[in-house]
């Protein structure tokens, strides 16, 4: 049966999810999730793929779900990514590199740079990424985020990941980072990151890839179209050592064992300090405001918390979107996309995709990027990799710099 043809099989077997929601927040809720929302494919153990139909305040849509199941040991979640920070590709192409039986697209990310003449546009993630336990990148400020207005009470910092107990939760991962010269100590502001907070010192290592580092010191913390600063420095660090520096950030790519730390403002005096041949250390990690460890995590916004929608979540603005639902204490997660192709464009509004997620049993909910990004990749049964299962709104697969990934052994 050919994807065209599930979908109209969807849309002919499924009931509506829910009411009309109007104008309101929180408009409730038909009953039990839909029957083409209660059966689907097996993609493999503990892993099966949904699509049915769903009315909401700007017409019927429809979406794909992912139910995965975490108490199956032979499932697990994962990071997808390209293997640098600044880097993009296909959730497909990321799949197939990675061996991913199923993903969706991943977190908000620095997709245009028109404010900055001159400085091109580094593709990196918004929010903090840990993939197979190890530390990737911290957020940037609030301000120089891209992406649709947060909740109130959220941040840049906020996460979806799954710790060490093998449970999916939301959590915020602040970064922990020193830089440590002799007889001195000074806090990191950034790590891996296209903006870095004013006054700041950011490191930069091999994971960042190749693109410029000149977007570090543009905006402010609240103002990401302000202009960039023009008081920075940026050292090199190779094995403990400072080699080289200079009064602008650079570019190309890091050679592994070295660290590039850029500063912007009062960073920039304080790296104005250090000679050539000094000893430094650079030392970071993300604490979790849990305290827990993380196998993966990744960047969004929380939208369903507790069972309870997040406050002052938008019920105006309808659009294609990628979501996250965690149900039963984090053994069950569901990867949620709406689809992009014209009969359903107009989507949901983020208040919208709350409630579903609350329908199909999720307590929290973590919305991710959407738009023109949004993509949800399954296996067909029998193939040997991945294919699109939704369609994307802009006609083909937007390249990403992360997604979540399903494994399975």
């Amino acid at each position: 049966m050919t994807p065209s043809q599930n979908r109209s099989r969807a849309r002919r077997t499924s009931l509506t999810l829910l009411t009309a929601l109007g104008t309101l927040a929180g408009a409730a809720l038909t009953g039990a999730a839909p029957a083409s929302a209660a059966t689907g494919t097996t993609i493999a153990a503990g892993v099966v793929y949904r699509q049915y139909d769903l009315e909401a305040r700007a017409g019927v849509t429809h979406v794909h779900v992912l139910g995965v199941d975490l108490t199956d040991t032979r499932v697990s979640l994962g990071l997808l990514h390209p293997g640098k920070v600044a880097a993009r590709a296909t959730v497909s192409r990321q799949a197939a590199a990675q061996k991913a039986v199923a993903g969706i697209n991943g977190d908000f990310f620095h997709i245009t740079e028109t404010q900055h003449p001159g400085v091109a546009a580094t593709g990196a993630s918004v929010g903090p990424a840990v993939a197979n336990g190890r530390v990737l990148k911290a957020a940037v400020p609030t301000g120089q985020r891209f992406g649709p207005a947060l909740p109130p009470g959220t941040d840049t910092e906020d996460v979806l990941g799954v710790s060490g107990d093998g449970r999916a939760r939301l959590d915020r991962l602040t970064l922990d980072g020193t830089l440590v010269t002799p007889g001195r100590r000074w806090p990191l502001g950034g790590l891996n990151q296209y903006a870095l907070p004013e006054d700041s010192i950011g490191a930069y290592t091999s994971g960042w890839g190749s693109a410029s580092r000149a977007r570090a010191a543009c905006g402010t913390d609240t103002d990401r179209a302000a202009p960039c600063g023009t008081d920075t420095y940026e050292v090199t660090v190779r094995q403990g050592r400072v080699v080289s520096a200079s009064a602008t950030p650079g570019g190309g790519a890091i050679a592994a064992g070295t660290t590039v730390l850029v500063g912007r403002e009062a960073g920039a005096e304080h790296l104005r300090e250090l000679v050539t041949g000094q000893r430094v250390a650079v030392r970071y990690g993300l604490a979790a405001a849990s305290r827990r460890a993380y196998r993966f995590a990744l960047g969004g916004y929380p939208v369903l918390t507790g069972g309870r929608p997040s406050a002052g979540l938008d019920t105006r603005t309808s659009a294609v979107r990628t979501a996250v639902g965690i149900a039963d204490g984090g053994r069950r997660v569901l990867l949620f996309a709406v689809d992009g192709a014209p009969a359903y464009r107009r989507g949901l509004t983020v208040a919208e995709v709350a409630a579903a997620l609350r329908s199909l049993g999720a307590t929290d909910g973590f919305s991710l990027d959407g738009g023109g990004s949004s993509t949800l990749v399954a296996r067909e049964p029998g193939a040997a990799t991945v294919s699109v299962r939704n369609h994307p709104s802009a006609g083909a697969e937007r390249p990403v710099p992360n997604g979540i990934g399903v494994f399975t052994r």
